[in-house]
């Protein structure tokens, strides 16, 4: 029989669980607190040791997670998430508005390059790249395509971090301004480039490379450099690169 303590946090759970973001494991419940997430509820399997690694290496979200985190038992746990987190951590957010990121992604100047992943396919690659943006303070990651870049995957792949910068699914047309530099095998050679801050950084599929459409679309096509016979790079590993180009330049 469940404790009666448990069922509030429980049913706030059920509750919203629809249209909220999960926040799985403690690392992305700690950055999606760093940046502003409104996250009304939140359970772990033992509170003494989420509040110690809270301690150790979120200090400054400490005092939230203290009045945030329910404990509950590890069956109840373990039915809310899919795939249990080694820390025992679970939570809900609510996701950002998209009238919020379109224009956080709209405002002009720009100070940092939109991200674009044209047509991804992989979720696990698009929270790595978003976990990227973030940290490189990119103002946003955009997706063409069907993927979902809000999917569960997804969000555990970026650890939280699509709380730290605008993250959206939009056509082609509906694009933020400023030129599109896509990353090609046959592009001029990025270290040749200065990518300016107003940049949209393009790249294609992991399968099939960018799409006619967004070729169309498209500026200059730019190439990372790589050892003959070398096929590709892993798409995060990419847009890592590219990032690190336009930062140092």
């Amino acid at each position: 029989m469940t404790d009666p303590r448990d069922r509030e946090p429980l049913s706030a759970w059920h509750r919203l669980a629809d249209t909220a973001v999960l926040l799985d494991g403690f690392h992305a419940l700690k950055h999606a607190l760093r940046f502003g997430a409104e996250v009304p509820v939140a359970v772990t399997t033992d509170r003494t040791a989420a509040l110690a690694l809270a301690d150790e290496l979120a200090p400054d979200v400490r005092e939230t997670l203290d009045v945030l985190l329910a404990e509950v038992p590890e069956a109840a746990y373990r039915a809310l998430v899919q795939r249990p987190h080694p820390t025992g951590v679970a939570a809900l957010a609510v996701r950002p508005s998209r009238d919020a990121n379109l224009r956080a992604l709209a405002r002009t100047p720009r100070t940092a390059p939109v991200v674009l992943l044209d047509q991804p396919r992989n979720l696990g690659n698009a929270g790595a790249v978003i976990r990227l943006a973030a940290g490189f303070g990119a103002t946003g990651v955009v997706t063409t395509g069907t993927l979902d870049p809000w999917h569960p995957t997804v969000v555990r792949g970026g650890a939280g971090l699509h709380f730290a910068t605008a993250v959206e699914r939009l056509a082609v047309d509906e694009l933020p301004s400023g030129p599109v530099f896509a990353l090609d095998p046959e592009g001029a050679d990025i270290r040749a480039l200065k990518l300016p801050d107003d940049a949209v950084l393009a790249f294609g599929s992991e399968r099939s490379g960018l799409s006619q459409e967004l070729r169309a679309r498209t500026d200059q096509l730019v190439s990372l450099p790589m050892r003959p016979q070398v096929s590709s790079y892993n798409l995060a590993t990419s847009v890592a690169m590219a990032l690190f180009h336009w930062s140092a330049s």
